[in-house]
């Protein structure tokens, strides 16, 4: 029973207590608001209602009446670079670090937005240099992050390796999947300008920074098919298998060839249907279609579509079909079948595009690089429609 008493009486001291201190925080919160000037009040407010033109008023006349605010200095050079006025937002950051009494907490962050302002405005060479004072600061991994996306769109391909080998070690995380495809870039130049040894290089670097990279051995096999060695090229292409089946696909119209050149297509149609039976794919289908039509005739093709749309009912198959019956329909339905097949085709069209996973960025052709988001390897390599169908 005494033990009840004491609480009740220690109810009121605790509550007199919080009082008091909710006063004391109360009375602070007042009195260092009543230290901001009201324009900053008004500028938050037009944020908060997606005024940017003006809130950059607002801070503009608050800076004007208190220039030495230095996070206001930067809220103004943020907003005049989401809004696209780089240079503005330049001269605000570069007006900042001008100070001679600017805190050396303070000279870093400066300089970073300043990079960032570079970068928005694509002034490229600005912005590395400036990016490359941040590295050995507290800003370096958002610095490196930014030099990996420069050298990325300028192209230069072993800088970006550099820089991407510098964010892992920084810990960062795994930069392996974006290296090979940096080795990949490499060795296509390679190809390009007939180097095929200096590509096998890159190649080889490539597959040890990621052994699962299916661009790697795609090149391989181009790469062996540029020395002249058909079979040492199909081997190559055949292990996409290994690595990825939907992205057979990809490599689909080179089988075929290289099959073709060596005089055994029938074994190359051969392998592109038990591929076709793994990983069903309307650009897989293209290509054995075609092979079958030259070799087998129009009913064997007919036949392979008709069969292949039971297997996976699209609307993308349904038009490889009507193509299909077309040729070998009675004169009097031609024109029928042609209404029919141009309506299909003008819808199967609209989903013939591959889907970023990352963004949605939508393309015609196959990526490995999205062209909306930068990012590597986002792209499946099936159309959105047959996406669709597998979901």
């Amino acid at each position: 029973m005494e033990f009840e008493t004491w609480w009740l009486l220690g109810i009121p001291i605790f509550f007199a207590l919080g009082w008091i201190a909710a006063r004391v925080d109360i009375r602070e919160l007042v009195s260092e608001s009543r230290t901001l000037p009201t324009g900053y009040f008004r500028g938050l407010n037009f944020l908060l209602n997606d005024q940017p033109d003006k809130a950059i008023d607002a801070f503009i006349e608050i800076m004007k009446l208190d220039p030495e605010s230095i996070e206001l200095h930067y809220a103004l050079g943020n907003l005049f670079r989401r809004r696209g006025e780089t240079e503005r937002a330049i001269r605000v950051h570069q007006n900042l670090l001008a100070r001679p009494d600017l805190p050396l907490e303070h000279q870093a962050q400066a300089q970073y937005e300043l990079g960032q302002d570079y970068l928005k405005a694509g002034l490229l060479d600005r912005a590395e240099e400036t990016f490359n004072k941040l590295v050995a600061t507290n800003y370096s991994v958002q610095a490196r992050r930014a030099l990996l996306e420069i050298y990325q769109r300028e192209k230069e391909w072993t800088r970006a390796i550099e820089a991407a080998r510098g964010l892992q070690e920084s810990g960062a995380g795994s930069r392996q999947k974006e290296i090979a495809q940096f080795y990949c870039e490499l060795a296509q130049d390679e190809l390009v300008h007939t180097h095929p040894d200096a590509a096998l290089l890159m190649l080889e670097n490539a597959v040890a920074a990621d052994r699962k990279n299916v661009r790697a051995t795609m090149l391989i096999g181009d790469v062996h098919l540029a020395r002249g060695d058909t079979e040492a090229a199909l081997l190559a292409w055949r292990r996409v298998e290994q690595q990825s089946v939907p992205h057979v696909a990809l490599v689909a119209q080179r089988l075929m060839d290289g099959y073709r050149s060596l005089g055994r297509p029938q074994e190359g149609v051969s392998l592109l249907k038990f591929y076709l039976t793994e990983a069903s794919s309307i650009d897989l289908l293209e290509v054995v279609y075609k092979a079958v039509l030259e070799l087998n005739g129009v009913d064997a093709a007919n036949q392979l579509v008709r069969d292949e749309l039971k297997r996976t009912p699209t609307l993308l198959g349904l038009d490889k079909m009507l193509e299909a019956r077309m040729m070998s329909a009675p004169a009097e339905y031609q024109s029928d079948l042609a209404l029919v097949r141009n309506l299909v085709h003008g819808y199967a069209q609209k989903l013939a595009r591959y889907q970023c996973s990352h963004c949605g960025f939508k393309a015609r052709q196959f990526y490995w690089q999205c062209p909306g988001c930068s990012q590597w390897e986002t792209y499946p390599p099936r159309r959105t429609e047959e996406l669709n169908v597998m979901n």
